[in-house]
Parts: structure tokens; C-alpha cells; sequence
């Protein structure tokens, strides 16, 4: 019988021996690493892959135990995971914009809600608002000075915005001028204050979580005001803006989104749909007026139809200059297993976006700006700046559209000053990342 015994545990012990483990653990201490992730997260998670590969765990504050993971097969099998394994990051986004976007939901109601949300965002449905994004833009650059340098960021910003404002609306009117100027320092403030542990309470009005609900509650108001108005008006069955599409728009079981749902789905949009467009589009002047040789091919396609090797600048920017530079999942299950190693449950995956689009075996030479990597073939495995699997970025395909459409009207109608000044470096307005000088640029109008 001890004979058994002793057998079984060392049967036991060979099988604990033979189980996947953890990736390497960063073995610094919990708050430097936090320090060092919060401060750089781009520049922290390059130095540490150069030590422990493509794979590796940290622990920081706020999400724990987490994996970085920079090996495109092994991000595969994290986007392709079931979702009831390896879900939503926690905590993530909808701490600010509210638990009915689609940032907060998980699983079923995840799934039904992209696939209530999809249809606004492709086909047919963008090219209505291809003008709209053309005349924001012509009416932003009425004002941009000649000759003079000047930062590109807000500009953008202000296009995106009144584009999508207008887009997601239909009409202007005094509620969208009040959330154009509720918007832009909302998004500011949200960035920064997730970058931190959620508090558990807001410690007065006038703290970072204070003023966020301070503006939220200014957001629901004008919100609510708008949904009413669409409601009654008379048209409202034949409307084609993003609001009256959402409050027509039903599941498969007939019920349709709560007025708190739509309001968060909007804020949504509004908030994290425009700084990411804007900013990628300041990185685009950025990277264009340094490269002569290829602006001066934008500029001849831009005078045609064609959009060829403009989309394929759009790529390059977005690989090399990522505005969001992780995608984050939390494990759920009691663990799963990512290539060779098993992590554990409450766990915290994040898949690099840098680490990812700057492999050199995947695009040789990769701090080279060139387009060209995607003049003849669509983007690999290794390009995931929307994310990937179910929980990539629903909009991609309209900010895609957005950005060409405000790259061709300002190639057509101004000459970009190219310039010999060194990089813009990079720098982290919380969740996104932009140009340290927000893309300064030079113009003349073209006669």
C-alpha cells in the first residue's frame, strides 16, 4: 500500500513537471514596472522583449499579472480564443464611456451587439458620408495660415469631430455645438485618468473622477435632447444618420438598445472614434513632409480618382506609428494555454501592437517609412493596429475611409512644405499615443 502511495505522488509530481507554465516573469518590482509601463509602454515593452523574447509577464498595478505578447502566431490564438475563455480586458474602457458601449459588454451580448452595430460602418452606408468628411475638412482649412508653421493635431481633431458629429446626427444646431466643446477636454481628461486604478469613490466634484461625471451628466442631457428629437421628427423612418439607425435598429429577438445603451455606443463614436483618426492623420503629416519622394507621388495620384498607394500610406503609418499600442483580453477561464505556456485564471493578456509591426522578419527594415510594403498585397498577420478577433475596432473600415477621404482634399488643394527636422518623438496622452510637437507642418494653398 506505501508502495502505492509513493508511486502515485511521484506520478503527480511528473505531471505538474510536464503542464505548460507561465511565460518568464520580469522579476523588478511591481511598482517600477508599473512606473515604467505607465510612463512608456511602447518603449518599456520593446527594452524588456529584447531580454525575454516575445512573450514574457509583467506585474503592474492595476491589471496584475500580465502577458505581453509580440509573436503574430501566438496573437492569433489569443484574437481566435473562445470568448467565454479569454474575454474583454479588465478593467477597460467602458469605466468612461459607460458599461452599454460596446467596450463593456461580453460574450452573447457582445456579439449581438456588433453585429447590430457593423452594417453603419461598411458598404453603402459610408458613402454618404464621404462628403460630409470633404467639406469639414475644406471648412477647417479655410483658416489654416500659409508659410507659417503651425501643429497639425487640433485641426484634425476639429475635422473628425464635426465630421462624425455630423455624420452621427445629421444637422447642426446648438446641442452639437455644446458637444463640440464638451467633447475634445473630455477626452483629455478621460485619457489620463486611465492610465490609474478606478477609485472607489470620486473624492468631490472637483478630482479627475469628479469632473468626469460632472461632464457626463452634461452629455446624457444634450444626448437625451437629441434622441427625443429624432424621435418625433417626421422623417425619422427615413433618416440615415448614425443616431436614427441605432434607435430603428433591432436584435434577432425584436427588442431594440436602451436610450442609456445609445448613449453610450455615441459617446463612444464621438470620443474614442475621432482622437484616433485625428491622430493617425497628424502622424500621416508628420511622416509625409519627411519623405519627399513620396509625397510627391500622393500628390500626382491625388489629382486622379485613384487611391492606391494613398491607402497603402495610410497602412505604413498605421504601422509604424500605432496610435493604441496593445489589445487587451482577461482570462476568464480556469486557464488557457497560448503556444507553449498555460495562464492562469484572473490574468491579464495584452498583445503588442509595437512589438508586432516593428518584427523585422515580418517588415524587413522596419524603422524605414515605405509604403510600398503595401503597394501589392494586403496586410499580414502582424498588422493589427484595429486589434483582431471579435473584439476588433468596428469602425476600422469608416475611419479608413475618413482618413483617405481627408488626405486626398488636402493634397488637392495645398502644397506641403517637406522638412529636414528629426523625427517627432512619441508621446502618450494616456490610452493613445501622438507627436510629441502634435505634427507640425507647413502650407500653401495651390492656385
Amino acid at each position: 500500500m506505501e508502495g502505492d502511495v509513493t508511486e502515485a505522488s511521484t506520478i503527480d509530481r511528473e505531471t505538474a513537471a510536464s503542464e505548460p507554465s507561465p511565460p518568464p516573469t520580469v522579476p523588478f518590482p511591481k511598482l517600477a514596472q508599473g512606473i515604467a509601463f505607465v510612463a512608456s509602454r511602447r518603449w518599456t515593452t520593446r527594452q524588456l522583449a529584447k531580454q525575454y523574447g516575445k512573450i514574457y509577464t509583467i506585474n503592474i498595478p492595476k491589471y496584475g499579472r500580465t502577458v505581453i505578447v509580440g509573436d503574430p502566431d501566438l496573437a492569433r490564438q489569443v484574437f481566435s480564443t473562445s470568448t467565454e475563455a479569454l474575454g474583454n480586458i479588465q478593467p477597460n474602457l467602458s469605466q468612461v464611456l459607460g458599461s452599454g458601449s460596446v467596450f463593456g459588454l461580453e460574450r452573447k451580448e457582445h456579439r449581438h451587439r456588433r453585429k447590430l452595430l457593423a452594417p453603419k460602418f461598411h458598404g453603402k452606408a459610408m458613402v454618404q458620408y464621404e462628403q460630409i468628411i470633404e467639406e469639414e475638412t475644406l471648412r477647417e482649412c479655410a483658416s489654416w495660415p500659409e508659410g507659417q508653421q503651425f501643429e497639425i493635431m487640433e485641426p484634425m481633431m476639429r475635422i473628425t469631430l464635426n465630421a462624425i458629429l455630423r455624420a452621427v446626427f445629421g444637422a447642426d444646431g446648438a446641442e452639437l455645438d455644446q458637444l463640440r466643446k464638451l467633447i475634445p477636454p473630455w477626452v483629455v481628461l478621460a485619457s489620463a485618468v486611465t492610465r490609474f486604478p478606478q477609485p472607489k469613490r470620486i473624492y468631490g466634484r472637483f478630482s479627475p473622477w469628479g469632473q468626469l461625471e460632472t461632464k457626463r451628466k452634461h452629455y446624457d442631457k444634450v444626448i437625451n435632447v437629441l434622441i427625443d428629437r429624432a424621435l418625433a421628427a417626421t422623417d425619422f423612418e427615413d433618416r440615415t444618420d448614425i443616431l436614427a439607425l441605432l434607435l430603428r435598429s433591432t436584435y434577432d429577438d425584436g427588442t431594440s438598445m436602451s436610450r442609456s445603451d445609445v448613449g453610450d455606443e455615441l459617446l463612444t463614436l464621438l470620443a474614442a472614434g475621432h482622437e484616433t483618426t485625428a491622430t493617425t492623420l497628424a502622424w500621416a503629416l508628420e511622416r509625409i513632409s519627411r519623405h519627399p519622394r513620396i509625397l510627391t507621388r500622393l500628390v500626382e495620384e491625388a489629382q486622379t480618382e485613384h487611391n492606391e498607394y494613398r491607402q497603402a500610406t495610410i497602412l505604413e503609418v498605421q504601422r509604424s506609428r500605432p496610435v493604441i499600442d496593445f489589445a487587451g483580453r482577461h482570462v476568464f477561464a480556469p486557464y488557457v494555454d497560448i503556444g507553449d505556456y498555460r495562464i492562469p485564471h484572473g490574468w491579464t493578456v495584452l498583445v503588442s501592437v509595437s512589438l508586432m509591426q516593428d518584427d523585422p522578419t515580418a517588415f524587413p527594415d522596419p524603422e524605414r517609412f515605405d509604403p510600398d510594403r503595401f503597394a501589392d498585397t494586403k496586410p499580414g498577420n502582424s498588422w493589427v493596429p484595429y486589434g483582431g478577433g471579435t473584439r476588433r475596432c468596428v469602425g476600422a473600415a469608416f475611419a479608413n475611409m475618413e482618413m483617405d477621404v481627408v488626405l486626398r482634399t488636402i493634397l488637392r488643394h495645398f502644397t506641403i512644405e517637406t522638412t529636414n527636422a528629426p523625427d517627432e518623438k512619441w508621446h502618450s496622452r494616456g490610452v493613445a499615443s501622438c507627436p510629441k510637437d502634435n505634427g507640425l507642418a507647413t502650407v500653401y494653398r495651390r492656385t
